[in-house]
């Protein structure tokens, strides 16, 4: 007997482009959603949206609760449930970058009550997927949560976010095309459960951005519209797939282990786009894809080497072959790489 079942949640309502944050309590209503919000924020995306989605409320007697957040750490999600708990809230809308909506999403979770996401940076495709990223110590720690019911992404407040904040985005998301390598050769090798319309819903949001390099630039608002699309493309493959398998491989990992060997020395984003490059060598060699993706990152001024993510060779070295120990999860990088091998990918695709 067939007995297969799945249970995908996505967002109801996905709200994008120029000034859609005045429509924020209309999407409330839209979600019959009743009773005081718990903002969740931090320092800048508070005077950006925060400030203004208050009024909103407020023009209809409504005061919300507000946690500004200074940085993302577990210290922090504990906060945010207190607070929800003490205020008696019957939502939370995370409004910000990632710190912000990863803190909301994970608090959400545990008091089994709906969110919004508001960024106010195309960063990450956390912004509407089903996943929460938290640091603690020398690791990062991924955490299942549920996705929020709506997004409302305001192209002209994202385009006029910090440069270096969009293109870590793009990265991310490029990065996808090694992520779903990965994901299909664990598939073949070792039977890991694999969705074919998620893995290609995810090398699709890498396509748009590699395609569309050349209109990627600073203070655009259509640059802002299609990284947020892709993103929430991204996101919504996670959901679908239930793993973070169709957005993560063998770069995340690399930096994951770049967060622990130089912590604080480049955006996530940025690494991951570095280790895709030297993934994508190992899935293709000379003719593989690695080449389009590091065209596709210099084209949008992320980074492509070692020495522009701001990390020495060796530690560059260092994370490539010892990162497979860092989840059990079946990437291109098998039980490890040699270093002599490991150096020789990295010369090769220039990184070092």
């Amino acid at each position: 007997m067939f007995e297969k079942s799945t249970w995908i949640r996505l967002p109801r309502n996905v709200v994008v482009g120029h000034g859609v944050l005045e429509r924020t309590v209309d999407v409330i209503d839209d979600l019959h959603l009743q009773g005081r919000p718990l903002f969740v924020t931090s320092p800048t995306p508070r005077r950006l949206a925060a400030d203004p989605i208050a009024a909103q409320f407020e023009a209809r007697g409504i005061d919300p609760a507000i946690v500004t957040v200074e940085t993302a750490s577990f210290d922090a999600v504990e906060t945010v449930i207190e607070t929800a708990e003490a205020e008696e809230v019957a939502y939370l809308v995370g409004i910000g970058g990632g710190k912000a909506i990863d803190i909301a999403k994970m608090a959400s979770d545990h008091l089994d009550m709906g969110f919004l996401s508001v960024p106010t940076a195309a960063s990450h495709d956390g912004i509407v997927s089903n996943r929460g990223s938290v640091p603690e110590g020398d690791t990062r720690h991924s955490v299942a949560a549920e996705p929020p019911l709506a997004v409302v992404a305001d192209t002209e407040i994202l385009a006029e976010a910090p440069w270096e904040l969009t293109t870590a985005g793009c990265a991310d998301i490029i990065s996808n095309y090694t992520a779903v390598m990965d994901w299909r050769l664990a598939h073949r090798l070792k039977n890991v459960e694999y969705s074919e319309y998620s893995a290609a819903l995810a090398e699709m949001t890498a396509e748009i951005l590699v395609d569309n390099a050349s209109m990627i630039r600073p203070g655009l608002e259509e640059s802002a519209w299609i990284v947020t699309k892709a993103l929430m493309s991204s996101g919504v493959a996670m959901s679908i797939a239930s793993s973070s398998r169709p957005a993560s491989g063998a770069e995340h990992l690399f930096s994951h282990q770049l967060d622990r060997l130089a912590p604080g020395a480049a955006l996530h984003g940025h690494q991951v786009g570095v280790g895709a490059i030297m993934t994508a060598y190992l899935h293709g060699g000379d003719r593989g894809i690695w080449t389009d993706i590091r065209d596709a990152l210099a084209s949008i001024d992320a980074p492509t080497t070692a020495d522009e993510l701001g990390i020495d060779d060796e530690t560059v070295l260092e994370a490539l072959t010892t990162c497979h120990a860092i989840r059990d999860r079946y990437t291109i990088l098998g039980d490890g790489m040699d270093e002599q091998a490991a150096r020789e990918v990295a010369t090769r695709t220039g990184v070092i």
